[in-house]
């Protein structure tokens, strides 16, 4: 006997949102990594207002590109949604309490991070969960 899945996998027509989703974010997170990464007078202030150094800037950026990126790879989006939702969890909490401007617009990508990151969770427990295949 076996044991129904409780996470139901999306039909075509919520495949093909999740991936338009996943574009666009990916699209949004590579603006802002390489805005980060760039060295943007504003990122620049942003972390300087933060406190923590502008080393923080430089792993925020390499964070928020390398997610972006693992979001266009199908097994890999789970990964790169968990890591952008716990990204922007971040970014909120830095609004609230040391940067100026409003937490929404982190507050939606984190949103919108963590819908793929439930679309998709299913290839996650499967890649995890994966025997090796090297047998060791």
């Amino acid at each position: 006997m076996t044991i129904p899945d409780p996470i139901k996998r999306p039909g075509k027509a919520g495949k093909a949102a999740l991936w338009g989703l996943q574009i666009l974010l990916s699209a949004a997170f590579l603006m802002a990594g390489f805005a980060k990464l760039s060295g943007q007078p504003a990122m620049v202030a942003d972390f300087q207002t933060i406190g923590l150094g502008q080393w923080f800037r430089y792993l925020t950026g390499a964070i928020e590109t390398t997610g972006a990126i693992l979001l266009l790879f199908p097994r890999l989006a789970s990964a790169g949604a968990a890591l952008l939702a716990c990204t922007m969890a971040g970014a909120v909490l830095a609004h609230l309490t040391k940067l100026p401007g409003s937490p929404v617009p982190p507050l939606v990508l984190g949103i919108l991070s963590a819908i793929i990151l439930w679309g998709r969770i299913g290839l996650l427990k499967a890649w995890l969960t994966q025997p090796d295949r090297e047998g060791a």
